[in-house]
C-alpha cells in the first residue's frame, strides 16, 4: 500500500465515524439503541441483516477452502444460508418483529423469562455471551491478517485499530450507526468486488473466462463438493444456518425486530436472500481462480486472496478492496456488540443487579454504551490468541465452535416461538441446551481435553444442534409444561391482533427478574 491507497483507508474510517456522531442524535433511549425504534426501512434492515452476517473471513478462511477446493466454497456456505433465510422469511422474521411490536421488548432475548422461566433466560444468555466473544475474537483475528499482508504491521495493532474504530461508531450511535454504515459498507464492497472481478477476468482472457477457466483450474474445483465438505455437510450446514441467521446468533433478529411491522421484517428477510444467493459468488470468482495467478503462502491458503490483490490491483483501487475487507468484518462485529450489550443489559443486568431493574433512559444508556466496549475489549483481547494451540486457527473457530455451539443455544430462543413448540417447557429448553453443549465438547474433545481427530466435522458441527432439536421435542411430549400465560405469550408472537404493529418506538424499561409475563393484548385468547 502507498499513500494513495492509505488516504482511501484513513477516508473510510472517518466516514464510519461520521455516520456513527450522526446517528447519535436518532438514540433518545434503549429501544432506538437497540431496535432502532422500530422505524428501520425494510430495505435498510435487509442490506444491514445480509452485512452483518459475513466478515474478512470470506477473505482468508473461506478464499482458503475456495483455492483449495474450488466452487464448493460457495456450495456449502452460502447457498445453504440463502436457502436458510428464505426459510426464516416467513417462519421466523414476522415472530421476531412481534417480540418487539407486540410484547415490548429491546432484546431478544427478553420474552424468555416469562416464555420459560429466569434460569433458562440466564443459560441462554451467559452461554451465548461467551461464545459470542470466542466468534468476534475470530473476525478481529482475520481482518487483521489481512492488514498485516499489506501493511506490515503486527496482529495486535491490526487489532487495535479496527476494534477501536468500531467501538467509536457503534457505541455512539448503536443499531441505527450499524445499519448506515452498512449500507456504506455494502456500496463500497459492491465497487470494490466487481472491480476485483473485472481486472481478474482481464487477466484471464476476458469475459468468457467466466466458463473457459475450469478446464485450466486443478482437478475437481468445479465439483459442488469436496474434501471435507461433503454432501453430508451441507445438509448439516443448510440444518444449522437456517437457525443462526434467522435470529439464532442474535444480531440478525435485532433487524427483524427493528422493522415498522412483521410484513417489512419478512421483505427484509427476502432481501438479504436474494444478496446471499448472488453477492457471494461475485466475490468468489476471483478466489476459485486464484490457483492460477498466485501461489499461496500459507498451509491453508488463507492468504491467497490478499496476495492476489496485491499483485493485480493498482494503488488505490488496492485501498478500496482492503477497505470492502474492513466493512465486512466491522458490520459483523458492531452488530455482534450491539446484541450482546442488548442480552447483558435487558437480560443479565436486572437478574445482577436490582438498581439495573429500574434504570430510567439516561442510565440504560449508558449501561448499554458501556456494555458495548466492554465486550468489544473482551473480544478484542481474545482476538491475539486466536491462533494459540486452544483455538487453532481462524476458520476453525468460525465453523466449529460457532456452528457447534450455536444450535443448544437457538433451538430453545427460536422454537419457543412457534405454536407447535408450546408443551416444551423451561426443563425441555433446560435440557436440550445442556445436552446440545455436553454434545459438543465429546464429539470435538477427548475426556482429557485433547482435540478428537476422528469425528468428521460434518458430525462436530452437527450433533450437537441435532441432540438439542430432538430432546427440545421429545422432552416436551414426555413433561408437557404448557400453562395458559405461555400460551398467551406463544399466541401474541404469531398474531397481529388489534392496533398497529409498531408501537412500541418508546423506551422500554427493565423488568425485575421474577416480573409477571408481558402484557398481552386485548383479544388474543389463552
Amino acid at each position: 500500500m502507498n499513500s494513495l491507497d492509505w488516504a482511501v483507508l484513513i477516508g473510510y474510517f472517518g466516514v464510519m465515524v461520521a455516520i456513527g456522531i450522526w446517528s447519535h442524535k436518532r438514540v433518545d433511549n434503549v429501544s432506538d439503541f437497540f431496535t432502532a425504534g422500530g422505524k428501520m426501512p425494510w430495505w435498510l434492515s435487509g442490506i444491514s441483516h445480509h452485512m452483518s452476517g459475513y466478515s474478512a473471513v470470506m477473505f482468508t478462511g473461506y478464499a482458503g477452502i475456495a483455492y483449495q477446493y474450488g466452487v464448493t466454497s460457495f456450495v456449502t456456505w452460502s447457498l445453504p444460508i440463502a436457502i436458510g433465510i428464505g426459510i426464516g422469511a416467513q417462519l421466523f422474521a414476522p415472530r421476531l418483529n412481534r417480540l418487539r411490536s407486540r410484547l415490548h421488548v429491546a432484546s431478544p432475548l427478553e420474552y424468555l423469562k416469562n416464555r420459560y422461566n429466569v434460569p433458562t433466560q440466564q443459560a441462554l444468555a451467559w452461554s451465548g455471551l461467551l461464545l459470542k466473544i470466542v466468534d468476534v475474537g475470530a473476525k478481529w483475528a482475520a481482518i487483521a491478517t489481512l492488514l498485516s499482508v499489506f501493511t506490515g504491521i503486527s496482529l495486535t495493532q491490526g487489532i487495535f485499530i479496527t476494534g477501536t474504530i468500531t467501538a467509536i461508531y457503534c457505541t455512539v450511535g448503536g443499531l441505527w450507526a450499524d445499519a448506515l454504515t452498512e449500507l456504506g459498507q455494502f456500496i463500497i464492497q459492491l465497487f470494490a468486488g466487481i472491480a476485483m472481478l473485472v481486472i481478474v477476468l482481464k487477466e484471464l482472457g476476458g469475459f468468457s473466462a467466466l466458463w473457459t477457466v475450469w478446464d485450466k483450474l486443478p482437478e475437481g474445483h468445479a465439483e459442488p463438493t469436496a474434501g471435507p465438505y461433503t454432501v453430508t455437510f451441507l445438509l448439516a450446514y443448510l440444518f444449522i444456518k437456517t437457525f443462526e441467521y434467522n435470529g439464532g446468533m442474535w444480531n440478525q433478529a435485532q433487524r427483524y425486530m427493528a422493522t415498522d411491522s412483521a410484513r417489512s421484517a419478512t421483505r427484509s428477510a427476502r432481501l438479504s436472500a436474494v444478496l446471499w444467493l448472488v453477492w457471494p459468488a461475485v466475490l468468489f470468482f476471483p478466489m476459485w481462480a486464484a490457483p492460477l495467478l498466485v501461489e499461496a503462502q500459507k498451509p491453508d491458503a488463507s492468504d491467497s486472496y490478499a496476495l492476489m490483490t496485491e499483485q493485480l490491483l493498482p494503488h488505490g483501487l488496492l485501498g478500496l478492496v482492503v477497505v470492502g475487507f474492513f466493512s465486512h468484518t466491522m458490520a459483523m462485529c458492531s452488530s455482534d456488540a450491539n446484541a450482546i450489550a442488548a442480552v447483558f443489559t435487558r437480560d443479565i443486568a436486572p437478574v445482577l443487579s436490582k438498581s439495573a431493574r429500574s434504570w430510567n433512559n439516561r442510565s440504560g444508556l449508558l449501561a448499554a454504551r458501556v456494555s458495548t466496549l466492554a465486550f468489544l475489549a473482551l473480544s478484542m483481547a481474545l482476538a491475539t490468541q486466536i491462533n494459540s494451540p486452544t483455538f487453532k486457527d481462524i476458520i476453525s473457530v468460525v465453523i466449529k465452535w460457532v456452528a457447534g455451539l450455536m444450535g443448544p443455544i437457538a433451538i430453545p430462543f427460536m422454537l419457543g416461538m412457534l405454536r407447535r413448540f408450546r408443551k416444551s417447557g423451561p426443563t425441555a429448553a433446560l435440557v436440550s441446551w445442556a445436552a446440545g453443549l455436553l454434545a459438543f465438547y465429546f464429539t470435538n474433545y477427548n475426556f482429557d481435553g485433547s482435540v478428537k481427530t476422528s469425528v468428521a466435522l460434518q458430525y462436530q458441527v452437527a450433533l450437537p444442534l441435532a441432540i438439542s432439536l430432538v430432546l427440545y421435542i421429545v422432552v416436551g411430549f414426555i413433561r408437557p409444561e404448557d400453562t395458559p400465560e405461555r400460551d398467551a405469550i406463544i399466541e401474541t408472537i404469531n398474531t397481529d391482533g388489534e392496533g398497529p404493529a409498531g408501537t412500541a418506538a418508546a423506551a422500554v424499561p427493565s423488568q425485575p427478574a421474577g416480573a409477571d409475563g408481558p402484557v398481552v393484548p386485548k383479544g388474543v385468547k389463552d
